[in-house]
């Protein structure tokens, strides 16, 4: 007798979890979510091979293959100021199977062209990587030895001081169009086909003063021939300690280059928070904070919420500079 009763009971137990299992499957659940990743991943990078983009797209891309056993691919797809590049991750698969690095251009970029893609809504923002400080300087002979004296020789000869960058819409020349904004001088913009070309003018004194990035002026700053005289991060440069932010002179001044980790719109939470979550773990890892410092970044790792915030806040930014410095597409 009670080992029928011991046979009806595990039947009815049988018969409940196919019933359950039966209405679960109506429902649509499904008891494992389909596993991440699933195939090879493809991070695309709208800038040429080298630059510190490219290289932080390569570290994150070597760690991610050793934690998932998958293949991750680095895709340069250069061209029209990013936009080619990034165009091609706004229309990508929403599953986190392709991704893009981008820099500070995505958010310069919609205030000077028309974009096939909207920079606000058409993406998943993972993470941002790190921050690129610049640094003001100016050559070793020229007279003003700190940001309030250049602002003093500013307003004393309206358009009388240049100041170089590194081409039209460049982090260089966005960085002085915002001191401009923030203190309302006029000082002449004199744009070079890279950072490199403008630094003899500069060190001659044929030009007087650019914003450019800390790794690139630092070996001239350390010989002498620049005069570093402030950093456009709030807090001081690891490479430049002796250098005070622009923001103790100017209040609120605030300039980095950056570098985001992203994806197209619509990619699923758990996705978007996996994503994260290893990005933030490699971009701690000690060997990838060393290899960072040597671009001149300070690492960043925040959470998807933060990044969203923080591009939205730069769109915002650059649009009103843009504006204010009357930066169009032909100029």
């Amino acid at each position: 007798m009670p080992h029928n009763n011991s046979k009806a009971a595990v039947t009815a137990r049988l018969q409940m979890a196919l019933l359950l299992g039966a209405l679960g499957f109506i429902g649509g659940v499904l008891p494992v979510a389909a596993a991440y990743p699933e195939r090879p991943i493809r991070i695309i990078v709208p800038f040429p091979p080298g630059g510190a983009s490219d290289v932080t797209a390569r570290m994150l891309a070597d760690k991610f293959a050793q934690t998932w056993n998958v293949n991750v691919v680095v895709d340069n797809r250069t061209g029209a100021t990013g936009i080619i590049g990034t165009d091609l991750v706004a229309k990508a698969a929403p599953d986190g199977h392709t991704l893009g690095l981008v820099a500070l251009s995505f958010a310069i970029n919609p205030a000077i062209h028309k974009l096939p893609y909207d920079s606000a809504k058409d993406f998943s923002f993972i993470t941002i990587t790190a921050s690129n400080p610049l640094v003001l300087v100016t050559g070793s002979g020229f007279a003003a030895k700190t940001v309030k004296e250049v602002m003093d020789m500013a307003r004393a000869k309206p358009d009388g001081l240049t100041f170089a960058s590194s081409g039209t819409g460049s982090s260089p020349h966005m960085s002085a169009e915002l001191f401009k904004l923030m203190t309302g001088l006029k000082i002449t913009h004199v744009p070079y086909k890279g950072s490199t070309a403008a630094h003899p003018d500069l060190i001659a004194g044929r030009v007087n003063i650019m914003f450019d990035t800390v790794i690139a002026t630092l070996p001239h700053i350390k010989g002498g021939r620049l005069r570093a005289l402030g950093v456009t991060s709030k807090a001081r440069s690891n490479e430049l300690p002796e250098v005070p932010p622009i923001a103790d002179t100017v209040a609120g001044y605030e300039s980095t280059s950056w570098g985001v980790l992203m994806g197209p719109a619509k990619i699923p939470a758990p996705v978007v928070n996996t994503l994260n979550r290893e990005a933030v773990r490699v971009i701690g890892l000690p060997d990838i904070r060393e290899r960072l410092a040597r671009l001149g970044s300070v690492p960043v790792a925040n959470s998807p919420d933060e990044a969203r915030q923080f591009i939205r806040s730069e769109l915002e930014k650059w649009t009103k500079t843009v504006k204010a410095a009357g930066i169009t597409a032909a100029n």
